[in-house]
C-alpha cells in the first residue's frame, strides 16, 4: 500500500463507524510537539511542565492561571490558540464535522491548522491510491499555488517552494536533497507530473516540488475533478461527475461556485451581466462542469441542471483555493 503526507498525522487517527476521521490522544500529541508549542532552551520551568502533562494527558483542562504563570508572552498566546483549537476539535464527533463548522459558525482558527485539517481529510479520501497526480491535485485543496501560462500550458508549482526558490532559500527536505548533490538552488528545475511519471510523486511529496499542469482536460486537470467529486460525496453524501469545460453556455448557466475568490468574483459579475476586460478574464485557469447522479439532491428550481465551477488565479499567479465553496454553496435541497 502506498503511503504519502506522513506528516499530517493520518495514521495517528481513527476511523469512526461512518468512516469519519476521530481524534486521538496521539493526534493531539503531534499537534502539541509543533514547533510553535515545544519548548525551547529558553523556556521556563513552568512551561516544561505543563507541555509534559499535556503530552501525558493532552485532553486534560488547563486554567488560565496555568498559561499565566508562563514567562514569555508568545508561550502564553501559542498555548491559548491551541488550546482554543484542541477544545474544538474534541467538542465535535469527527474531523469532518469540525471543519464543516469552521465555516458554518465561523470559528476563530489559524489558518496553518484549517489547511493541516483539510489535508488530513484529504489524506482519508485518498487512501489505496496509486496516483500521484490525484495526491498532487490534492494539494491544491490546501496549498497556495503559483500559476504560469506558457505556449498555452497551464503549470501549478507550489507557492512555498518557488519563494524558496526565489530567495535562494530552501524548504525541509528539499533543501536536504540540494545539499546532498551540491546543486545551486536557483537553477533546479521542478518536474511536471503526468499521467506516465504519476508515480513518482510519492517519492517526494512532502517535498512539494513537482508541476501540476492543469490545462484543459489534461491528466491533471483530470485528476482535480475526481478529488472534488470525492470531496463532495465525503462530505454531501452525493455522488457526482465532474469534467472540464472551455465555457459556460448560457442556457445551462443556473448555479455557479467560484473555487476561489477570484473565480468568484468574475463569474457573479458576469453571471449578473457586468463585463470583464480580457486581460481579466485570462485569469480564470479552469472551468468545469457538475453532474449530479441523482437530481433530486438538488433544490427544485436546479433540479436536471448542472452546476459550473471555476477557478482562478491573483494579477500576481497566485491560486489560493477555496474548498468550502463546496461545501456551503452547492444549491442543495438539504442542509448537511
Amino acid at each position: 500500500m502506498v503511503d504519502f503526507w506522513e506528516e499530517c498525522g493520518y495514521t495517528l487517527l481513527q476511523r469512526g463507524p461512518d468512516g469519519r476521521l476521530v481524534v486521538t490522544d496521539d493526534y493531539l500529541r503531534a499537534y502539541y510537539a509543533r514547533p510553535e508549542l515545544a519548548p525551547i532552551p529558553e523556556s521556563c520551568d513552568a512551561e516544561r511542565a505543563l507541555y509534559q502533562t499535556l503530552i501525558a494527558d493532552p485532553r486534560r483542562p488547563v486554567s488560565e492561571q496555568e498559561i499565566e504563570a508562563l514567562a514569555d508572552a508568545d508561550a502564553r498566546e501559542n498555548y491559548r490558540v491551541m488550546l482554543r483549537f484542541r477544545d474544538q476539535l474534541l467538542a465535535a464527533p469527527d474531523l469532518e464535522t469540525f471543519y464543516f463548522d469552521l465555516f458554518r459558525r465561523d470559528i476563530a482558527v489559524p489558518p496553518l491548522f484549517i489547511h493541516l485539517t483539510a489535508q488530513v481529510i484529504l489524506r482519508g479520501l485518498l487512501e489505496g491510491t496509486k496516483d500521484g497526480l490525484e495526491a498532487r491535485a490534492a494539494e491544491l485543496l490546501f496549498r497556495a499555488q503559483r500559476v504560469s501560462v506558457k505556449d498555452g500550458a497551464i503549470m501549478l508549482a507550489d507557492e512555498e517552494t518557488v519563494d524558496m526558490h526565489a530567495t535562494g532559500g530552501v524548504p525541509g527536505n528539499l533543501g536536504r536533497l540540494l545539499a546532498e548533490v551540491q546543486a545551486p538552488v536557483r537553477t533546479v528545475e521542478l518536474d511536471v507530473l503526468d499521467d506516465k511519471n504519476s508515480a513518482e510523486y510519492f517519492n517526494r511529496d512532502e517535498r512539494h516540488d513537482t508541476v501540476l499542469n492543469l490545462s484543459y482536460a489534461s491528466p491533471g486537470s483530470l485528476a482535480l475533478c475526481r478529488v472534488l467529486e470525492r470531496w463532495i460525496a465525503h462530505f454531501h453524501g452525493v455522488k457526482t461527475v465532474i469534467g472540464p469545460v472551455r465555457e459556460i453556455p448560457d442556457g445551462e448557466w443556473l448555479w455557479h461556485v467560484g473555487l476561489d475568490a477570484e473565480a468568484t468574483a468574475m463569474l457573479n459579475e458576469i453571471y449578473n451581466g457586468g463585463e470583464i476586460g480580457e486581460e481579466r478574464m485570462k485569469r480564470i485557469i479552469g472551468l468545469y462542469r457538475i453532474d449530479f447522479a441523482d437530481p433530486s439532491v438538488l433544490r427544485s428550481e436546479i433540479a436536471g441542471s448542472p452546476v459550473f465551477l471555476g477557478l482562478g488565479m491573483t494579477a500576481d499567479g497566485a491560486l489560493r483555493m477555496k474548498p468550502q465553496n463546496l461545501l456551503l454553496n452547492l444549491p442543495l435541497a438539504r442542509r448537511v
